[in-house]
């Protein structure tokens, strides 16, 4: 009696364990990675790849088994066409997409209108990939080297009829989402140089204004306010400060409070070992990681402008953001952007744009050997793209006089050795609609190439940034 009773527990168990277990497909990745570098078009990896090893097709994910173009257009933005794209040179410059529009589509699967974050053309709220991550109990976290309420990370977490709202948005991210790591910048006590801002008064004041009230200038408690809005405001803020801020993140009824870090040191510590439930990381800069550090201009080579030692690496960041999300046995869904490509790219520093897009790639590196060592490829979902292409970045002597030929509109990046810069023009401060590169590798990963959506004769193949957000949906769903 008592060991039919025990057969019928165990098949009873059993029975229940299956049920929960395929509550997904089977051909869903326990564990998705989505990498985005901002602004990072083809000629982008092209000129950090000359200067990292003097020729092209030496980055690990030049080797990942779906390589694709993929179109990047907004509600209201002009629809990619590759005929007019490859005959006309201007045709990429009308009407660009943003990183909200773009992200969203990354992030949703939905179009929508420039500058909107996770909303319809309507403003009625869009599930995002991490919002059905959730319910199946997965981790999710989003990391950046620029302030994590920015556009691409907001996207994936908030919902808001404009990007800029960043008080507003980052409160919905820190207070209200269920996200269980968030990293990057927008730190209120630190300048964008990584200087920290002085206390004058019990108020933290940048030393601009601290000089305009020593001079009898009156500055006011709203100029000051704006340096939280990027963490929600000085009452969010606040909360992180004492370990108080936080929903319930895994709906069990009990709140979840962030646990704040701020030091690089610990940004190192939790890439390895035991970590908290979750982690909000502000690094110590009031921007980015390393575009406004001070002498950044320096001589006008990658790297000759001493680093910013106070700030983690974007390798730092994934690494200790995945270490924080793969506790959870469902698995994880992370987006880690290379957010500062796209800030040097508006100002067309070419130098700069090397040292962001290497900061990117080797946090790819790092977190393709994570998948090798601690995962496999057989339940990993990589994915690296990006959100548009910044700066029109192609070869010297392009656009040279009226053509129909190709080869005389878009020249090449001039290739002039490793450790060397390469040549280059650019011919925009903004973005474009031009083609992004996007490269898959993994579990569900050949599902992209069920949505192709044209052929573009320099490209080949692409798709449109709204199908990662459907695809994984697919996959997860």
């Amino acid at each position: 009696m008592n060991l039919l009773f025990t057969k019928f527990t165990i098949i009873v168990v059993s029975i229940i364990a299956f049920a929960s277990c395929s509550n997904q497909k089977k051909d869903s990745p326990k564990n998705i990675i989505i990498f985005i570098g901002d602004g990072m078009g083809y000629n982008h990896v092209n000129v950090a790849s000359y200067f990292q090893h003097g020729k092209l097709g030496q980055q690990i994910y030049d080797s990942f088994p779906i390589k694709l173009g993929m179109s990047t257009f907004m509600i209201g933005g002009e629809i990619y066409n590759a005929d007019s794209a490859w005959t006309n040179f201007n045709f990429v410059k009308k009407k660009p997409t943003d990183s909200a529009a773009s992200g969203t589509a990354i992030a949703t699967g939905s179009k929508t209108n420039k500058a909107k974050l996770s909303v319809d053309t309507l403003n009625n709220k869009l599930n995002t990939i991490l919002d059905i991550a959730e319910k199946f109990k997965k981790s999710t976290g989003v990391i950046s080297t620029v302030p994590f309420s920015n556009a691409t990370p907001a996207a994936f977490v908030a919902h808001n009829v404009s990007r800029y709202n960043y008080k507003e948005i980052a409160h919905e991210m820190i207070i209200e989402s269920k996200v269980d790591v968030i990293m990057g910048g927008g730190h209120p006590m630190f300048t964008p140089n990584g200087t920290p801002i002085k206390l004058f008064n019990e108020r933290y004041v940048g030393e601009k204004e601290a000089y305009d009230i020593a001079s009898g200038d009156n500055a006011t408690d709203s100029n000051n306010e704006k340096t939280f809005n990027y963490v929600g405001g000085r009452d969010v803020w606040d909360l992180l400060v004492s370990g108080k801020a936080g929903s319930d993140a895994d709906s069990d009824g009990i709140n979840d409070p962030w646990n704040l870090i701020q030091d690089r040191s610990l940004f190192q510590k939790y890439t390895k070992g035991e970590t908290p439930k979750r982690v909000i990381g502000v690094f110590k800069s009031g921007q980015s990681t390393q575009v406004e550090r001070n002498d950044s201009l320096d001589n006008g080579m990658p790297f000759s402008a001493p680093l910013n030692e106070e700030v983690p690496t974007l390798t730092e960041m994934t690494l200790a953001a995945i270490n924080i999300l793969d506790d959870n046995s469902n698995g994880f869904v992370l987006m880690a952007e290379g957010g500062a490509i796209d800030w040097v790219a508006h100002n067309n520093i070419l130098h700069r744009t090397i040292e962001e897009q290497i900061d990117f790639n080797n946090a790819v590196d790092e977190a393709c050997k994570w998948v090798e060592k601690n995962s496999s490829w057989n339940e990993t979902l990589f994915i690296v793209t990006a959100d548009h292409e910044t700066g029109y970045l192609v070869g010297p002597g392009s656009n040279n006089g009226e053509t129909n030929n190709t080869t005389e509109l878009w020249k090449p990046i001039k290739n002039n050795g490793k450790g060397k810069m390469p040549s280059v023009e650019w011919f925009s401060k903004d973005h474009t609609n031009s083609l992004v590169p996007f490269y898959a590798k993994g579990k569900g990963s050949t599902k992209f190439l069920e949505v192709i959506k044209g052929y573009d004769d320099i490209r080949g193949n692409y798709i449109d940034n709204s199908d990662i957000g459907n695809v994984i949906e697919q996959l997860l769903k």
